[in-house]
């Protein structure tokens, strides 16, 4: 099964493309400026940044001809040299290198670089959540490579976000709501949230892009043995006994399970996660866990992300992008749109 994402690679696109290294094994583009959120016009959404995530087998390759093409896109640490910005981009934060304020083809853009190894690995595992996050939101898929296992992880991120989801909705609950919940992943336990960000981003990020939550995610539904998906109605059953709550437990990505496990055994005891899970199981705060358990992922990773952002981006991209990210959070706030008032 082949990720069900948007495959219109537009001229812009491509000509953007163009002006990158060739040797890429999954590139895309979110956000704002690629999906319309709702309050934001046409013409707003053509002057937001372009967002990219460019996936590369080797690194040091990559940055050593992308440093020859395109040295501008650097802060200082081009110095340094692409060995030691590879280092920087795999063994700090969440393993990707962004470069930002770029000004390509008429947009302005940021990009991120990481491994094909670290993609895979967060996709599967949960390990930072940071591009495994935003792969659960619609995305338009410019280039993925044959790679098997790189198609594989991509489907198993989409079913663990929709398990996750599941322990945390009641018995019964509409599309939206799922898809709220799932778009709400990866901003649980993120600082931005708190200052940078604009509150009432999930739900724009879902308000006007539901067809595309579908495409998404209409096939794991369907043949998720877990719930009774009605899409005519829009309307989802999901399995909320001790052993199907244990059963969906079970499945989710081993940071998060490793996480839950250090919430809830005491110091000391060393249980076995499968006995530890049993007992979450069962627990009528099972979803609260499961929440807390996400958010212990995504604080660390975005923290660690954005300071190294600083030393990537340079002082002066950092503080104008802040500053834009913090006029967003204000205009959100003053609209103050409500998840109810959205349904």
């Amino acid at each position: 099964m082949t990720l069900p994402a948007l495959h219109n690679t537009s001229v812009l696109y491509r000509r953007i493309l163009s002006q990158f290294p060739q040797d890429i094994s999954l590139a895309f583009a979110y956000g704002s400026g690629v999906f319309k959120q709702h309050g934001t016009s046409q013409g707003q959404m053509e002057k937001n940044m372009l967002d990219f995530v460019f996936a590369v087998d080797d690194p040091v390759t990559w940055h050593t001809m992308n440093l020859l093409q395109n040295r501008k896109h650097y802060s200082i640490l081009k110095l340094l040299g692409p060995t030691v910005i590879s280092s920087i981009q795999n063994d700090h934060g969440a393993s990707v290198y962004y470069n930002t304020l770029v000004p390509v083809d008429g947009r302005i853009i940021k990009y991120g670089v990481i491994s094909t190894d670290s993609l895979i690995d967060d996709l599967i595992h949960w390990k930072t959540m940071y591009v495994a996050g935003r792969l659960h939101k619609p995305v338009r898929l410019l280039v993925q490579s044959e790679s098997r296992k790189l198609r594989a992880a991509l489907v198993a991120n989409l079913k663990s976000a929709v398990t996750a989801s599941f322990l945390m909705l009641p018995e019964s609950f509409t599309e939206e709501d799922l898809f709220l919940q799932i778009a709400g992943l990866s901003y649980a336990g993120d600082f931005r949230m708190v200052l940078g960000e604009d509150k009432s981003k999930v739900a724009n990020i879902v308000k006007d892009n539901i067809q595309h939550f579908r495409i998404l995610y209409s096939n794991i539904l369907r043949d998720c043995p877990q719930v009774v998906y009605k899409p005519h109605q829009g309307k989802l059953e999901v399995d909320k006994s001790p052993e199907g709550q244990f059963t969906q437990l079970m499945a989710l990505p081993r940071t998060l399970q490793q996480r839950i496990t250090k919430l809830v055994d005491p110091p000391g005891k060393n249980r076995d996660v499968e006995e530890i899970l049993l007992q979450v199981a069962q627990d009528p705060d099972c979803g609260t866990v499961v929440q807390q358990g996400i958010s212990s992922i995504v604080k660390s990773s975005s923290i660690t992300q954005s300071i190294k952002g600083i030393a990537t981006a340079g002082l002066w991209k950092t503080v104008s992008y802040s500053s834009k990210k913090l006029m967003k959070m204000w205009k959100g706030g003053r609209r103050k749109p409500s998840v109810s008032q959205m349904s």
